[in-house]
């Protein structure tokens, strides 16, 4: 059990026989009368939809101990994605739902933590920012606008926005979470002398 004030995200609960990870949890004070409550983002590891419920900061909930593999991903079909486990060879097929948006960013020989549960696999925990290759968007422009944005197509297919001063096959960094540029990746210009 754990008390809803000691929330962190990543951390899962079962709730009313549901298994959840919490996506974000944040203390609000209680003033006078009031007690303090505890926000939070939950995540259902089987329908993938969002809850936000509040709770009392002394609530009792259950968290459940999860197992951390890291496996390295192999390959993907329609419906899963496999991966494995180079210490056992074992496999294991990952419904790609439980990957979500970030299943854009698998590459071959990535390796990635896979969490289970009482041998179900719960999730599998991206980096909050990878990098990925700029494959089309149109001619770099240097203007005085810092907010001026335009549209790329990355390597793996994924659309975003970038500035106007990123060119084709230049390297950027992403937010899995929400597919968003970040910044342009570091080294990635040589200066000619």
């Amino acid at each position: 059990m754990v008390i809803a004030s000691e929330l962190k995200p990543g951390m899962f609960l079962r709730i009313e026989g549901e298994i959840y990870k919490v996506v974000e949890a944040e203390s609000k004070a209680g003033s006078a009368k009031l007690g303090g409550v505890v926000k939070t983002k939950l995540c259902n590891v089987t329908s993938r939809r969002m809850w936000e419920p509040h709770f009392r900061l002394q609530e009792r909930l259950e968290d459940l101990e999860v197992e951390r593999r890291m496996m390295e991903f192999l390959f993907d079909d329609a419906e899963t994605c496999t991966f494995m486990d180079p210490n056992t060879f074992e496999q294991i097929a990952v419904p790609r739902a439980i990957l979500g948006p970030a299943y854009a960013f698998l590459q071959s020989g990535m390796e990635l933590p896979v969490e289970f549960f009482e041998g179900r696999v719960l999730s599998v925990v991206f980096p909050d920012i990878v990098e990925a290759k700029v494959a089309t968007t149109a001619p770099p422009t240097h203007s005085q606008q810092d907010s001026a944005w335009k549209d790329a197509t990355l390597d793996n297919g994924l659309r975003i926005r970038v500035p106007l001063f990123i060119a084709p096959g230049e390297i950027v960094r992403v937010d899995v979470r929400d597919g968003r540029y970040v910044e342009r990746a570091r080294g990635e210009r040589k200066r000619t002398a």
